[in-house]
């Protein structure tokens, strides 16, 4: 069913053109709703408590059902966290640049306090999909390294980081997996990034990730891999990273050039 809906609530910088809001100016319910619901947001503020199911429902003369839709996707595109038994105003997304920085780096230039907790840590022997990244020959051991990304305690993704045992042989020992592998290689092992190609997608989490991270399988997960070489142009390590779509967006720097 399509309802009208007060452009007002609408038009802020950097929205869509209309917010995406047909030329007809007909929209679904749950979509003003939305909207509506967008604008109370902005009201409450941080931490601020949403009004219940019913009582939204009540404001807007609509459904329970339209209500939980629009609250749906607030929760998908991260405005709303639950808490408890209630649902709350989520705090801004968290900005990971595009650079050779760690998460440990990029999490707290934003004032958070950062922190991974170890999943696993094992050597195994390279297999031919990891020479490439890793520089080790097929059979030689490689560490695989499991750790969930945390920000001020909360979960907000999963990295596996693969490096070779010879660049890095007493990694069990010596590092400590809370802390930033970067800066383990660069002060405990003298090694220093040079470049890195990245890849980023879209994905859903499978049951196992979503578990370790706290998530429901079907929210949006933004996929991260990394492939990094020293200064040498040596192969040095390959990331794999998941991120809650609801947490973080990505940042990058782009200079001026001819096309």
């Amino acid at each position: 069913m399509d309802h009208p809906l007060d452009s007002r609530h609408l038009q802020a910088p950097g929205a869509p053109v209309r917010a995406g809001v047909p030329e007809h100016g007909r929209v679904p319910k749950y979509y003003a709703v939305k909207a509506q619901v967008a604008a109370l947001i902005d009201e409450l503020g941080e931490g601020g408590l949403l009004p219940t199911e019913r009582d939204l429902a009540e404001r807007y003369t609509v459904s329970r059902e339209t209500v939980r839709q629009a609250l749906r996707e607030l929760l998908l595109e991260g405005r709303l966290r639950r808490q408890g038994r209630g649902t709350v105003v989520a705090g801004p997304k968290l900005e990971q640049p595009l650079s050779l920085a760690s998460y440990t780096e990029g999490v707290r230039r934003q004032g958070r306090a950062p922190g991974r907790g170890l999943i696993s840590l094992e050597s195994f022997p390279c297999t031919p999909a990891l020479t490439g990244a890793t520089g080790a020959a097929v059979g030689e051991p490689v560490w695989h390294m499991e750790r969930v990304l945390l920000a001020d305690d909360e979960r907000v993704g999963l990295e596996s980081t693969y490096v070779s045992v010879a660049r890095a042989p007493s990694l069990d020992t010596e590092f400590d997996p809370d802390s930033s592998f970067y800066a383990y290689l660069r002060e405990r092992l003298g090694v220093s990034f040079g470049e890195a190609d990245e890849r980023i997608e879209t994905v859903l989490a499978t049951p196992r990730e979503a578990l370790l991270i706290g998530t429901p399988p079907a929210l949006p997960m933004l996929l991260l891999h990394r492939v990094s070489r020293d200064t040498g142009g040596r192969p040095l390590e390959r990331v794999r990273t998941l991120f809650r779509g609801d947490r973080f967006s990505f940042t990058a720097h782009l200079d001026g050039a001819e096309t």
